[in-house]
């Protein structure tokens, strides 16, 4: 796969990002203006008048652009409303993005929401469409339950080692969390407790599965020659990937469920287009798709992060934790802020926001000077990704 990419020709200058939680007093309108007001005041001198166009990505909360119309009452302008899985808002924010690159807009919105708890369900909360029954029928949680497994075959790590490694992802991303005043769970939560927590699907208890949130998230983008008319402190996107595989995993013998082909493609894609040639070393921080917790370590070494067979160690070896070599999902992650579907994909780019700018907080990294956001949707074999790279200067 060969792509151009648009590496510092747009810029974010503007974000806005909603508490995820129990919003059983918000609709998703209520959710909408407030991840879309906090865009626009988080940049002096702005308006909605001001914005040329709009995307607004969500899973299950709404249909045609008149989702993000209506509430916002926008002044006749093109909204348009997308749905790629679970990584439906890093879809909203690559539309907007390669809008502005192209010369059609100076200043367009993606936005994402998902309210799911009045639902009370979680993941992909639509029909299927009828299929040629080859696929199997199985929640998400059996269907990542599969990579642990499979990982400790592939790589000879007993059962109880495995255990070990998802414990400590969710302990980390539950530490974070906790530093984060957006986030739904904000208490950490001893190792002892995770590994002891009820079975949900093979080896996953519940604190290996990602909770149910609502939220919404806003970024406002411009042409990078134009970011600082709105802002001393613009964000600039070096790669964005995005790839849709031909889903060919449950029916392809040698599939063995170690590893997220999608991923690596798009993973190799980006760094191509950002120039980055060790990742491991290169990126400062990244925001990944942790819906469950061997997802995070199979993804460690998708990403390049992690020698195939050694992503486990890096782990119990603290090198993803707060103060390690790479931060992985300083923010808590879908661990913490639980997945709004349309939402998740802009809550990663929200902290790669707050830590390129010096404003996260207690979760604050030393001098980040790459961030990179992956976002997932579908299932291991089946999927589609998103992977992006952003800094916080040109060049």
């Amino acid at each position: 796969m060969a792509s151009r990419g648009i590496r510092d020709k747009v810029a974010i200058v503007g974000m806005g990002c909603t508490p995820f939680g129990e919003h059983w007093d918000k609709s998703v309108d209520d959710l909408l203006v407030d991840a879309v007001t906090g865009c626009i005041d988080s940049v002096p001198g702005v308006s909605k008048d001001d914005v040329d166009a709009y995307w607004v990505g969500t899973m299950g909360s709404g249909s045609s652009g008149l989702t993000l119309s209506r509430p916002l009452k926008i002044d006749y302008k093109p909204v348009s409303r997308v749905e790629n899985y679970c990584a439906t808002g890093s879809e909203s924010f690559r539309n907007a993005a390669y809008a502005v690159a192209s010369g059609a807009y100076d200043c367009v919105m993606a936005v994402g929401v998902e309210k799911l708890k009045d639902s009370g369900f979680s993941g992909l909360v639509i029909p299927e469409p009828a299929s040629d029954g080859t696929g199997a029928d199985l929640t998400a949680p059996a269907m990542f339950s599969f990579l642990a497994p499979a990982y400790c075959k592939k790589y000879g790590v007993e059962p109880e080692q495995m255990k070990e490694v998802m414990t400590h992802i969710a302990w980390k991303n539950h530490m974070n969390g906790a530093k984060n005043p957006r986030a739904q769970f904000r208490n950490e939560v001893a190792k002892e407790t995770i590994s002891c927590s009820p079975l949900i699907a093979g080896q996953m208890g519940i604190f290996d599965c990602s909770g149910v949130s609502d939220g919404a998230a806003a970024a406002l983008i411009v042409r990078a020659e134009d970011a600082h008319k709105y802002t001393d402190k613009p964000i600039y996107f070096k790669a964005l990937s995005f790839i849709a595989g031909p889903a060919e995993g449950p029916l392809d013998p040698s599939y063995d469920y170690t590893s997220f082909t999608e991923v690596v493609r798009c993973a190799e894609d980006a760094y191509g287009q950002a120039g980055v040639k060790d990742p491991r070393t290169e990126i400062s921080m990244a925001e990944v798709h942790d819906c469950f917790t061997p997802t995070e370590l199979v993804l460690m070494e998708d990403l390049g992060f992690s020698e195939r067979g050694q992503g486990w160690k890096d782990v119990l070896d603290g090198f993803y934790d707060l103060g390690g070599g790479l931060p992985v999902n300083p923010d808590g992650g879908l661990k913490s802020f639980g997945h709004p579907i349309g939402a998740s994909g802009l809550r990663m780019l929200f902290e790669m926001w707050l830590q390129l700018r010096g404003e996260a907080g207690d979760r604050q990294l030393e001098d980040p000077k790459l961030g990179l956001t992956h976002n997932l949707g579908g299932a291991p074999g089946a999927c589609v990704t998103f992977v992006s790279i952003v800094g916080s200067e040109l060049g």
